[in-house]
């Protein structure tokens, strides 16, 4: 039989162990095995340890949860006393388990109180969802911009949310009275909280998965269509199982620019004749200022450069003396 399904105040020294070969009656197993068998088994155990945490995913232990907290333990690696959401009684919970003796909390994780509930001043939210993201439970709802509250119920009283609100719009309010640790806690709470909590990370772990996918399909998709961006209209027309050199792939970008500019320029032309049919064609062409003079002067240079020798007015060769009436 697992250990898993010992209850908690299970005598282990009278525990039922089926015997091997299928025989109907049972041995009893000695106390001293039985808790070797648990506290050997630090799967087990960290599972054990973890049932004994009040779930209320605080960190006030020194690690991300209660989860990592009880692997912790059952390593070794952190001592018993650590969670001062469970009190006297959590400690004494868990010296129990592991055989050994009742110690106090250490006082630099914190110390015993009344269970609070986070409390959110509707007039001084700004909606910048840091509390959201912080709570370990999702106790917490509201959207970006709008006002956010508190569901009183699952809430923990982790005070993870605190810290981040730039606002100091969140109180901690005592709940409990006088109650504090498992007084203040219920079994049935616990077990509710870790069930919102492992929702959450549920939640989390997809999102983010869909988010890595989404942003593969975007770097795939640049990737592949940054190549035929990239290629010149004649590449993509070379005969099969042919390369274009180096010197004509330029020639032919040369070639690409120049039909571009000179289809501008046509398209210029046409267009300052129709106005001048319509007798709206540009005033003030000759006596313009010097700012607009050099701009002109230095188009009809780019022209020069690029090897287009007809203007744009009439079609015939730039001699230089143009008085770029078409600008």
């Amino acid at each position: 039989m697992a250990i898993r399904e010992i209850g908690d105040n299970a005598d282990f020294g009278a525990m039922p162990v089926p015997r091997r070969g299928g025989a109907r009656g049972i041995t009893r197993r000695p106390l001293d095995a039985a808790i070797a068998a648990i506290v050997n088994d630090p799967k087990t155990l960290a599972d054990r340890i973890e049932d004994l945490l009040p779930q209320t995913q605080c960190t006030k232990c020194g690690y991300e949860g209660c989860r990592p907290y009880a692997e912790a333990i059952a390593a070794g690696t952190a001592n018993y006393n650590q969670c001062p959401p469970g009190g006297a009684e959590g400690v004494a919970r868990l010296a129990h388990l592991l055989g050994k003796p009742v110690i106090p909390i250490n006082p630099e994780n914190g110390v015993e109180r009344p269970r609070p509930v986070a409390f959110i001043d509707e007039s001084l939210c700004i909606g910048c969802t840091l509390c959201m993201q912080a709570c370990p439970v999702d106790a917490i709802v509201g959207a970006p911009k709008q006002m956010h509250t508190i569901l009183k119920d699952p809430c923990t009283g982790c005070d993870l949310c605190v810290a981040p609100c730039p606002v100091d719009c969140i109180a901690m309010i005592p709940v409990t009275g006088e109650a504090t640790g498992w007084d203040a806690w219920t079994q049935d709470q616990a077990d509710e909280a870790r069930v919102r909590h492992d929702r959450r990370q549920a939640r989390l772990a997809h999102e983010r998965e869909a988010a890595e996918a989404r942003a593969a399909a975007r770097r795939a998709a640049t990737s592949a269509a940054a190549p035929a961006a990239a290629a010149p209209d004649t590449q993509r027309a070379q005969p099969a199982g042919t390369t274009p050199s180096p010197a004509n792939t330029a020639d032919d970008a040369e070639a690409k620019k120049k039909a571009i500019i000179a289809a501008a320029l046509e398209r210029a032309r046409r267009k300052k004749e129709e106005l001048a049919e319509r007798g709206t064609s540009p005033r003030n062409t000759e006596n313009v200022s010097a700012d607009v003079q050099a701009q002109i002067d230095a188009a009809e240079a780019r022209r020069r450069r690029l090897g287009i020798d007809e203007s744009a007015n009439d079609g015939k060769p730039d001699n230089g003396n143009n008085n770029h009436n078409d600008d």
